[in-house]
Formats: C-alpha cells, structure tokens, sequence
C-alpha cells in the first residue's frame, strides 16, 4: 500500500513564500491550485497517495470532496469543522482500518503531537516544502539525463527493431 500524506491546505500556504505571495494579492483560488498542482507532482514522483484538506469552518457547507486532476484528493470541511478536527478523524480512522504509512503535513505543534500519538508520522510545513522542491529538483534532473544521454540522430530515437532494419537498408544501399 504506498503512503498516503494528509495535508493541512491552509497551513501550507501559510509557510511557502511562493503561496504567500499568490494569497496576499488576493489570489487565494491561485494558491489553492499551485498547491494541489505541486502536491500533485509530488505524490506521483514519491508514489504517495494525497490528501489535501481545507478549512470550510464558518461556510453554510457540508464536507465536500472533490478528485482533483492527477488523483490528489482535496476536501473542503463542514460548517464547523476545521482541518485539525477532519485530520484528526481521518487519521484514527485510517490507523483503526489497519493503515501503517500515514503522515500528516502541519506545522500546528497540538496537531503534530496528536497525530503522532495515535500513530501517523509527522511533516512539519517547512518539512514538507523541502520534501516538495527536492523532488521536483531530483525529477528535473532525472529527465535532463535521460534527454541528454539519448542522442540527437533519428536512429537514436527508434526502438531496436526499427533501429536494425533502418541499418540494413542502408548498409544494402551502399
């Protein structure tokens, strides 16, 4: 089963500068997006199953679930409920059903220990920054040395198959 990660929306915008930035000039949807976006690459280049969680707490709603592209999960909360207590939930129901790599991402020092007393391991926001930008460095890397190593001729690019038999028609023509 791969590691699913909880995160606590909110409290991630309020740690990165990039989604500081978005949020204080009135952006919030932006931020919201980048972060689901990130989060989206992060998860598939770790094989990390997310959850993202967004406080409703005040709204006239009920929880509301919504797939975002590249299967990040992001739930915004009921009225009255806040991302802690909707963490909170879902982390004792998650260990309860038997789920053993579970991490919660919040910098809320009350959250963290909680969660980890129940059995979740814990990210802290800035954790979790570093977490997202080394991936995404380390996947960048990945596809530059793989763009690099393959050559720029054509023959390069074909599979094996196609490769030989380009070979043997030209060795025929000459």
């Amino acid at each position: 089963m791969n590691p699913l990660i909880l995160v606590d929306g909110y409290n991630i915008i309020g740690a990165w500068p990039k989604l500081i930035k978005l949020r204080d000039r009135g952006d919030l949807e932006g931020a919201r997006e980048r972060l689901v976006h990130d989060l989206t690459d992060f998860g598939h280049y770790r094989g990390w199953q997310v959850s993202l969680v967004f406080d409703a707490y005040g709204q006239n709603t009920g929880l509301t679930k919504i797939e975002a592209p590249g299967a990040v999960e992001v739930y915004y909360t009921a009225v009255f409920q806040t991302a802690d207590s909707f963490i909170e939930q879902r982390t004792q129901e998650l260990i309860r059903s038997g789920f053993t790599a579970l991490w919660v991402a919040t910098s809320d020092r009350a959250q963290r220990i909680l969660v980890e007393s129940i059995g979740a391991r814990v990210f802290t926001a800035e954790r979790l920054i570093q977490e997202m930008v080394r991936a995404r460095r380390e996947q960048q890397q990945h596809q530059t040395s793989d763009y690099s190593r393959k050559g720029r001729m054509l023959t390069d690019r074909l599979n094996a198959q196609s490769r030989a038999r380009l070979l043997r028609h030209q060795g025929g023509l000459s």
